[in-house]
């Protein structure tokens, strides 16, 4: 015999029955794969336009004046495309849809294009108007920049489908 307190307690919902059709609904998750998604498209091509655009004003002022001098504005770009980017890859955490589309569409795509045919790059780029932003996307395009970071974005999206399956279960 247990000499705990409530060893003879005794539970007077035993006739309780559980109803699977409330226990196995899985919240509705539409909207944050639409906010996600709509990010990851919105987003990631201003961020990488940024992030191009601060990367050739850094390039051209080093090799302009062969020195280490700043441009606060390149800098500026350089961190806002980077922030832009960083919130694309968080938007992981509402659905993975974001990273990954973001990813996929302005990163791996065209970066493999335009390694598998440049020809391909070249016309892609010049779908763009021609601006220093578009000079520093072809720059970032054909050193693989693109694509590593479509990569990356790729993968943070994976990660976070991954971790949400793993906690579901």
């Amino acid at each position: 015999m247990s000499t705990h307190r409530y060893a003879e307690y005794e539970d007077d919902y035993e006739e309780y029955e559980e109803t699977p059709d409330v226990l196995d609904e899985r919240p509705r998750r539409g909207v944050a794969h639409l906010v996600s998604a709509l990010g990851g498209l919105l987003l990631t091509p201003v961020g990488l336009g940024l992030l191009s655009w601060g990367g050739l004003r850094q390039q051209q002022l080093i090799q302009a004046t062969l020195s280490t001098n700043r441009d606060p504005l390149g800098i500026a770009l350089l961190a806002g495309g980077a922030i832009l980017l960083l919130v694309v890859a968080a938007l992981g955490a509402l659905s993975a849809a974001g990273p990954i589309l973001g990813g996929l569409f302005y990163g791996v795509l065209p970066g493999v294009a335009a390694m598998a045919v440049p020809e391909w790059g070249f016309r892609l780029v010049n779908l763009m108007p021609k601006s220093d932003i578009a000079y520093g996307v072809m720059d970032f395009l054909f050193i693989g920049g693109l694509l590593g970071v479509g990569f990356l974005l790729v993968g943070s999206g994976l990660a976070n489908a991954l971790v949400r399956r793993r906690r579901e279960a």
